[in-house]
């Protein structure tokens, strides 16, 4: 049996997290909208800037055969992450990126007016933007999954609106304010019975559970890199092979062909169809080590970690007088989006960050959600493995102190 994780020591991989804000320790609560790198991510970025820096796939000196390995090296260990074949993986450069190359590369050529694309109430905004700029231009129509109570999605509202006119599903699979888990495989199973292909956005899954990318029965798969310990401007698309070679380039450039005439270009296999120009290679290197970081902890250990801190948390706010908690189904992630009766979201949350307490507050690029709640914005507190229960009880007392200031 493996020893159990030392989560002090892990805590002690991650710099920024011994540094004071105000004159305070800081508590940082906000890794859903990014998480903190591990110094041995930074390193890997520091150490390709120093001795591999190079173009990848152009050069066949030294430096550039390094960079190429050790860039497609993290692919490889991309892919293997969430188990699927390597030239299914596209990289882009985060989730936003990756669901717009499926909207203008796929949708786009297909939809026509008197088809619909089906979302959910509590998709972040890169998961309607570009839905609603594809519909524009073709006619389609949006539908939309309406949420139970508890911040759940409501199965029954989406079998019904799973109906013939619906040329794509794309959901996400971890709420980024609600903290939902959304039963992937089972909506994936409803949709593919009736045709309908399927998109997902694991931003917020990815980092904090094991993904199995084929169990899930999904078309698409978007993810980012910066969620999960790995540098900004860093993530990944996986698509069924059959779409990818179905799907023409979104970007045209280098990497991207095999030969360029000016009477037409013949474009490279997929994944490098899509790849155009030169990517932020240092970062891909440095996405690759947060995959090994990870896979050292093991995932289940991660998740099992952040779902003991999120019990915690969740008792410990729950008995603040006048806070509310929005997302309380079952089996969620580690997120608390809360308000406190009386006091507006911002100001909580900059009075939170005078007592070091780092937590967001607004809209979290949710309007419709937040519509749906009657609220303007909330403040959210996202826990990550190297969050302690210590942390947890100073965002109660901080919640706490504030609680009194303001009312």
């Amino acid at each position: 049996m493996s020893p159990r994780p030392d989560w002090l020591r892990i805590r002690a991989d991650f710099p920024v997290l011994t540094r004071q804000v105000h004159g305070k320790p800081l508590v940082y609560l906000d890794s859903a909208n990014t998480s903190q790198k591990p110094q041995q991510v930074i390193n890997a970025v520091d150490e390709f800037y120093r001795e591999h820096n190079a173009n990848v796939s152009r050069a066949v000196h030294a430096l550039g055969s390094e960079a190429t390995e050790a860039y497609e090296g993290a692919r490889t260990k991309l892919a293997a992450f969430v188990n699927v074949p390597r030239d299914e993986l596209v990289l882009t450069s985060g989730t936003t990126f990756a669901i717009n190359l499926v909207a203008y590369s796929w949708a786009l050529p297909r939809l026509k007016e008197g088809d619909a694309i089906l979302l959910t109430r509590m998709e972040h905004h890169a998961n309607i933007v570009p839905w609603q700029l594809v519909a524009q231009r073709t006619g389609a129509a949006i539908k939309v999954v309406e949420l139970t109570p508890e911040g759940a999605l409501d199965l029954d509202d989406l079998r019904a609106k799973l109906t013939p006119e619906v040329k794509l599903l794309a959901f996400t699979h971890v709420s980024n304010v609600l903290g939902t888990v959304n039963p992937v495989a089972e909506i994936c199973r409803e949709a593919r019975k009736r045709g309908i292909p399927t998109l997902v956005d694991g931003s917020q899954a990815l980092p904090h559970r094991a993904v199995d990318i084929p169990t899930l029965g999904c078309d698409f798969y978007a993810f980012t890199g910066h969620k999960m310990l790995g540098p900004t401007g860093t993530g990944a698309l996986w698509a069924r092979r059959q779409h990818l070679r179905e799907m023409p380039p979104f970007l045209g450039g280098g990497e991207m062909i095999k030969e360029v005439r000016f009477e037409g270009t013949v474009f490279n296999d997929p994944p490098h169809k899509f790849e155009a120009g030169t990517p932020n290679i240092a970062g891909v290197v440095g996405l690759g080590t947060a995959v090994d970081y990870l896979q050292a902890i093991g995932m289940a250990e991660v998740e099992a970690r952040e779902q003991a801190l999120l019990a915690m948390a969740t008792e410990r706010l729950s008995a603040i007088p006048g806070l509310r908690i929005f997302g309380t189904a079952p089996g969620k992630a580690a997120v608390i989006s809360f308000l406190v009766e009386g006091a507006h979201a911002h100001d909580l949350a900059t009075l939170l960050d005078l007592e070091g307490i780092a937590v967001r507050s607004g809209h979290h690029c949710a309007h419709p959600l937040m519509a749906h709640f009657g609220i303007p914005a909330t403040c959210r507190a996202s826990l990550a493995f190297y969050n302690t229960h210590v942390e947890v009880e100073q965002l109660a007392a901080g919640i706490e102190k504030v609680r009194k200031l303001l009312l």
